[in-house]
């Protein structure tokens, strides 16, 4: 009789899938916490860090890119940036396989390829002068790897700033279009009030950069005054919102970017990704908190099967879809482009490094348990787009706590939006970087004209953005595919140049091979896979060149670039290799 009640209840759990969302962030936190502490620790006593070496954050201290930093700032920068609409979109569209595989592969993931890749861009870097990941390549691959990697980079920030500043504008947009004409959105106040409280922010942050460079504020100083500016933009914004439609935002959106890109770190980036990581604390903690006091169902199927109608295969959509909650590129740009010129000490790199990945890899199961608790009781997703879904389900959340609608509303609207927005204006700002050093030579006060007016900061600003906004077009479900594809692969070209860093450098490296292969196979696989999508749509006379034929360019160069790169840096790993026997051949026979 007992065995008949366990039996029953087991087919229940499969076919109802009665899980508590409270056991499954619990369980989360166990593993990554445990990632952090043991295999973290590990990888830093293993790669070494000098807590007494000279950072070149003071070695080449300029006040605009190197700029010497307190731990948590470098941490809440990074965070910040990393922490875009990835591991809310990613893990919440992955849930049409079932909410099973999307979490232990953001486990997984999380500990053994995202985090570890992340502190390995940011150790390598801080370990080279700073030095940005195409610069890392031309020291120990060779140049052409590096303009190779930089034109790779460059296209890629290209897709990353089309599809977030396309979700910002459309997160803020006031207006809906019915039967072919535009009205005002039911949420249009709350959409209103997150674009003006997103002003207030940029004019905050940049008081708040003028007060910490005059006075230097530490500690609990600081934290005082990011608290005030943040309550204030918040208090501010809600009681004036901003009405405006999707172009209008897309306006602010690019002049945003535009300033965040060419302006000193210190006044307007580190305050705002400072005073945002206020928010994120306030939405990670309200939504963890919600989850333990309410503990909802988790109303997601188990697992759905291998393939999916409107995604395709597990493999690789799943590895690809998740994305920035598992593993990313984009965080090794962020590590190697902007936290590695900040970072003040060499024993905050594995909090900055691997800390602020595995927090977002949290992020990203508080969000595939908010759309498990939104889904109906017999497992149908919850309506709208993944923001919407987790806006309004943490919001649901606050307002337990008794925070009026309206209020909770304003400040979920805000922080998915500032998800996208702290990413923004890290990508624009390398975007801009990647485009100057591949036109960069060792002497750029005899360079010729030509050379001098693509590297000034303010052109490859423009150029970038401008390429940027004529992708917006497409819109973001159209370069969500392709970006996740792409994004994985340069997370894979990031681990083959960290393999040859470490293999240079006499460091353990092993460790790198799996999570390599792996992402290799996955972003092939998925490269391939959505070039053949998108030649059918031309065949089937369905295309449009603007959406899929710009997506097929895109495609080509990004298989090409990937491929070359990929063999000249297992060449350069093999030569090294070879040379290291020869030398150990020499000593033997001496």
């Amino acid at each position: 009789m007992e065995c008949k009640k366990v039996e029953a209840m087991l087919q229940q759990i499969k076919e109802r899938n009665v899980m508590n969302t409270l056991v499954i962030v619990l369980i989360a936190a166990v593993c990554l916490l445990a990632g952090y502490v043991l295999y973290g620790r590990w990888l830093a006593n293993k790669w070494g860090i000098d807590p007494q070496a000279k950072t070149p954050a003071y070695e080449h201290e300029d006040g605009q890119d190197f700029v010497p930093t307190e731990g948590w700032i470098v941490f809440s920068h990074q965070f910040s940036s990393i922490a875009g609409a990835g591991p809310v979109t990613g893990a919440i569209q992955a849930a049409a396989f079932g909410w099973l595989p999307v979490l232990l592969w953001i486990l997984i993931g999380g500990v053994f390829f995202g985090a570890v890749t992340d502190f390995g861009a940011l150790y390598a870097s801080v370990k080279n002068e700073g030095k940005s990941m195409g610069l890392l390549i031309e020291q120990y691959i060779g140049k052409t790897g590096r303009k190779l990697f930089l034109v790779f980079c460059w296209l890629f920030t290209l897709l990353v700033i089309a599809a977030f500043a396309d979700m910002v504008a459309g997160t803020f947009n006031a207006y809906v279009v019915v039967d072919s004409a535009e009205q005002l959105s039911p949420t249009a106040n709350i959409n209103g009030a997150a674009g003006t409280i997103s002003i207030l922010f940029i004019v905050f942050a940049v008081i708040f950069g003028l007060i910490q460079k005059k006075w230097n504020l530490t500690g609990m100083k600081e934290v005082v005054v990011g608290l005030i500016f943040t309550i204030a933009a918040l208090a501010i914004g809600m009681q004036f919102p901003l009405i405006g439609g999707k172009n209008a935002w897309i306006g602010f959106t690019f002049a945003y970017i535009f300033f965040a890109s060419v302006l000193p770190m210190w006044l307007l980036k580190q305050p705002r990704d400072y005073m945002t990581t206020f928010m994120f604390a306030g939405m990670i903690i309200g939504a963890a908190v919600g989850i333990i006091v309410a503990h909802p169902t988790m109303n997601l199927p188990v697992y759905t099967g291998f393939t999916n109608e409107s995604l395709g295969n597990l493999f690789p959509i799943l590895f690809v879809t998740v994305a920035c909650g598992a593993v990313s590129g984009f965080h090794s740009l962020v590590s190697s482009g902007t936290s590695s010129k900040t970072v003040a000490n060499e024993k905050d790199m594995l909090k900055v490094g691997y800390g602020a990945m595995v927090l977002e890899s949290l992020l990203a199961v508080l969000a595939l348990c908010v759309a498990g608790a939104a889904a109906a009781s017999d497992g149908t997703a919850a309506v709208g787009t993944p923001f919407q879904i987790f806006s309004n389900g943490v919001a649901g959340l606050l307002e337990m706590f008794g925070i009026p609608v309206y209020v909770a509303s304003c400040f979920m609207t805000m922080c998915v939006s500032a998800l996208a927005l702290t990413s923004l204006d890290a990508v624009a700002r390398i975007g801009r970087m990647s485009f100057q050093e591949l036109f960069t030579v060792d002497d750029m006060e005899h360079a010729e004209g030509w050379r001098k007016v693509v590297c000034n900061k303010y052109f490859a600003t423009v150029l970038t953005l401008a390429c940027g906004y004529i992708l917006t077009r497409i819109g973001y479900a159209n370069i969500w595919p392709l970006f996740g594809s792409a994004n994985q692969l340069l997370s894979a070209l990031v681990l083959v140049t960290l393999c040859v860093f470490l293999k240079v450098t006499g460091r353990e490296n092993k460790t790198l091979f799996p999570p390599l292969i792996i992402m290799l196979c996955v972003t092939f696989t998925a490269l391939v896979q959505r070039f053949i999508a998108l030649v059918k749509a031309f065949q089937a006379g369905t295309a449009v060149f603007m959406v899929e034929g710009l997506q097929i360019i895109i495609a080509i160069l990004l298989m090409i670039l990937g491929i070359t790169i990929v063999y000249t840096s297992v060449r350069k790993l093999t030569e090294k290799k070879e040379t290291a026997k020869e030398s150990k051949k020499s000593l033997k026979k001496a």
